[in-house]
């Protein structure tokens, strides 16, 4: 076994806007997730350990930058993810799955022919 098979390689993705701006990445996927899983943004916030005013911060700025709403807001009862905001999820986490599978199997290849 040599060093090189104790080494992954760690993709991130990140999805730009046609004007080249950041639209979305892992912080704010992680974000989603947390409101699918919990239906508050508060918790999901907290479960990350982020203060609630920037993790609402950092959802009105990637609304405005996709140009659609990622939040159902139901006040005291929490919230859900938009229709939108469920289809840009699975896809980015099927994206990076994706490409995290091409990225260790390309990986081996280059090192085995080393």
């Amino acid at each position: 076994m040599t060093a090189f098979n104790t080494i992954t390689p760690d993709v991130r993705i990140s999805l730009q806007t046609e004007k080249g701006n950041f639209a979305y990445g892992p912080g704010i996927a992680a974000l989603c997730r947390g409101v699918r899983n919990t239906g508050s943004l508060n918790r999901a916030a907290k479960n990350m350990h982020m203060a609630y005013s920037k993790a609402w911060r950092i959802i009105k700025e990637t609304e405005e930058s996709l140009g659609f709403m990622l939040l159902n807001r139901d006040g005291a009862r929490g919230s859900t993810l938009t229709d939108e905001a469920v289809k840009l999820l699975d896809a980015y986490d099927a994206l990076s799955a994706d490409v995290q599978a091409f990225a260790e199997k390309r990986l081996a290849e280059i090192f085995e022919k080393n």
